[in-house]
């Protein structure tokens, strides 16, 4: 990606949820208890992606090989809760057959995930491409009655 020139910060407002999902590798002799945790996320997200009413409006993911993580920003808590609970959704099915697998797998793989309800986000960016919550909702330029950090997130 080709970075975007100046000072720059999210174009975003309205609700905001910062939802982290991972998992750890602690076993890797043991693939077949984490490969299938590992390859149930990739379809989550492309069905996500593809619904611009999900209420994902964007993921990036980090931590690669040993603890494979995903930042998503959502649009609201609910929208989040309803695609977890969706029975039609990918969700539902890889969250029961990762239960199933956890009570032979053990400790081979762990999972874990936290939940943000964001009030305000301040952001910047300088030369670089979309990333983040950029990424995400778009860019825009830093003004100057948001030139400062203290600024941005009194908007």
């Amino acid at each position: 990606m080709t970075p975007v020139p100046g000072r720059m910060t999210h174009d975003y407002d309205g609700d905001l949820v910062v939802f982290l999902i991972g998992m750890r590798i602690n076993r890797w002799s043991r693939v077949s208890d984490w490969l299938p945790t590992l390859r149930a996320m990739p379809p989550m997200l492309r069905e996500l992606a593809a619904d611009p009413d999900s209420g994902m409006v964007g993921y990036r993911l980090f931590g690669l090989p040993r603890t494979p993580t995903v930042l998503q920003y959502w649009t609201s808590l609910d929208k989040l809760y309803d695609y977890a609970s969706d029975p039609q959704a990918k969700h539902r099915p890889a969250w029961g057959e990762f239960n199933r697998r956890a009570r032979t797998a053990g400790d081979a793989v762990g999972i874990w995930h936290e939940t943000f309800e964001v009030a305000r986000a301040e952001t910047f960016y300088y030369a670089m491409p979309p990333t983040g919550l950029a990424a995400a909702t778009g860019m825009m330029p830093v003004t100057k009655a948001r030139a400062r950090a203290r600024d941005r997130m009194a908007s």
